[in-house]
């Protein structure tokens, strides 16, 4: 009996901190990397015609809220001959929230922007009269939906602000839909 006690008591010992520890992680998260791209609707001042185009994107969420987002946007005039186009580079943070398979976000960006404006009337070789940058600003929302576990869909709204473009600074508005593959 004193020996069967001992021997409760030694295995009691020997187990009782494996019986309280918790398992270790088997992989940590340093940050959410994704990387798409979109079809880009903007509406922008300068004429009453809708622009299309293409875009590219890429976030790095760092933290469970907080991450950076860059962006590329390319539209184009579809009616034109003379080549206009807006061309947009951003970067900034963003804040994004996730419920279940939606993440929506907020962002401001800044960047530069690039106009393409049509040919003067006193230039008998048509095409482009001048490609011009501009420094400007961007706020935006949207949400990724997560389709699959690698795979999200993207739809975005941005509304950006060109300084210095004359004569009062463009203000263009893009609608964005996309697809990104998420890099786990």
């Amino acid at each position: 009996m004193l020996k069967s006690l001992v021997l409760l008591i030694c295995a009691g010992v020997t187990t009782a901190p494996y019986v309280y520890s918790q398992a270790s992680p088997t992989a940590s998260r340093v940050a959410d990397l994704q990387a798409g791209g979109t079809f880009n609707f903007a509406s922008p001042d300068y004429t009453q015609k809708t622009f299309k185009g293409f875009g590219f994107y890429s976030t790095l969420d760092f933290r469970n809220h907080l991450g950076i987002e860059a962006e590329f946007h390319q539209v184009n005039d579809p009616t034109s001959s003379e080549g206009i186009y807006e061309r947009t580079y951003e970067i900034g943070p963003r804040y994004v929230m996730h419920f279940g398979r939606f993440s929506p976000y907020a962002k401001v960006m800044v960047g530069r922007g690039l106009f393409s404006f049509p040919p003067a009337p006193s230039n008998p070789t048509g095409g482009a009269e001048a490609n011009l940058a501009y420094n400007m600003w961007a706020g935006g929302f949207g949400t990724d939906y997560r389709l699959r576990r690698s795979i999200n869909l993207r739809a975005d709204y941005e509304f950006q602000q060109w300084g210095s473009f004359p004569p009062h600074g463009l203000t263009p508005r893009v609608l964005s839909i996309g697809i990104a593959y998420y890099f786990h």
